[in-house]
């Protein structure tokens, strides 16, 4: 079980590469959608989706922080979030359902970090 840390790592890039292709696709008009588009969120996941990857080397490397910077991106899709459930009106249920799906990713990979620590 010495290698959590990797299995974390492949799901922090699965969910960052995977993020921008979709994201990406958008943004560059190559696919279109028939649900309403919130340009700002799409951009945030293409961001949120770089630094992912950031992310999954760190994790990879086994950095010292990786639990911290796991946390903070799973902290931030929960405020996104809460915010697409509550308080925005215009969000289709897709973009809900796909942020779920990131917050569910990313609470496994802070979890996965957490069981096993990355030595100092």
């Amino acid at each position: 079980m010495k290698h959590w840390n990797k299995i974390a790592a492949i799901f922090a890039l699965f969910i960052g590469v995977m993020t921008i292709i979709a994201g990406s696709q958008v943004l560059l008009g190559w696919q279109e959608k028939d649900y309403t588009i919130l340009n700002w969120l799409v951009i945030y996941n293409v961001i949120l989706g770089f630094i992912s990857i950031v992310a999954a080397y760190l994790i990879w490397k086994k950095y010292h922080r990786s639990i911290q910077i796991a946390g903070i991106i799973l902290s931030i899709h929960i405020i996104v979030l809460i915010y697409l459930s509550f308080f925005s009106e215009n969000v289709a249920t897709e973009s809900i359902k796909a942020m779920i799906f990131r917050v569910v990713i990313w609470l496994l990979i802070t979890i996965t970090i957490f069981l096993k620590p990355i030595k100092k």
